[in-house]
């Protein structure tokens, strides 16, 4: 496989143009809305379940650090701007800066982390796309608890009970699947690359 060949983004459009950055950018903003979308509430917590985090970690990884840091911050400032992107639909400024804007920040961070650990090829293989992927969601994780436990004056043991416990499973899953499903992917391109 050419060492070219950096992240599966660069697989789809080898040579992309502005307006193919253009697409991949709506398409991953889209990708991200709509998973955010699948959202159910948590009793007691300000944070609710969402598939936005398995959205981040597939776009980060599959994108590179670069256009998955444009295409997440594209996807805020459409939230800001007025689109219902964010999880129930809702938009604007509060929900950033809001008690969950720390997981919004997070998850651009994340992105960018992500992108840059794939285009090193860490999403390659389940040994190296798991540690890589748990990074991702702990980068989420503990903007989110930093922000929402101060702008909600929480104790600690509070903020973790609202705001990681409920999430543990969930996260663990999502992780699961990109860091194996990744690895598949790359195999198959890689067969039929040497053929």
């Amino acid at each position: 496989m050419s060492s070219a060949i950096l992240t599966l983004r660069t697989v789809v459009a080898p040579r992309s143009s502005a307006l193919a950055y253009s697409l991949f950018i709506v398409g991953g903003t889209s990708f991200i809305a709509i998973m955010a979308q699948i959202s159910l509430p948590v009793p007691g917590s300000p944070v609710p379940v969402t598939g936005q985090t398995l959205a981040v970690l597939l776009v980060g990884t599959t994108y590179g650090a670069a256009l998955g840091a444009a295409t997440f911050s594209t996807y805020l400032l459409a939230g800001i701007a007025g689109a219902p992107v964010f999880a129930g639909g809702t938009y604007g400024i509060d929900r950033v800066l809001g008690a969950t804007g720390g997981y919004l920040f997070g998850m651009l961070l994340a992105s960018t982390v992500l992108g840059y650990l794939a285009e090193r090829r860490a999403d390659r293989k389940f040994s190296t796309s798991f540690p890589a992927l748990l990074l991702g969601s702990l980068i989420i994780f503990t903007f989110g608890l930093v922000w929402l436990r101060f702008s909600l004056d929480l104790t600690w043991a509070k903020t973790v009970s609202v705001g990681l416990a409920p999430f543990i499973v969930g996260e663990v899953l999502k992780i699961a699947i990109v860091a194996t499903s990744l690895p598949l992917v790359w195999r198959k391109i890689s067969e039929k690359l040497n053929k």
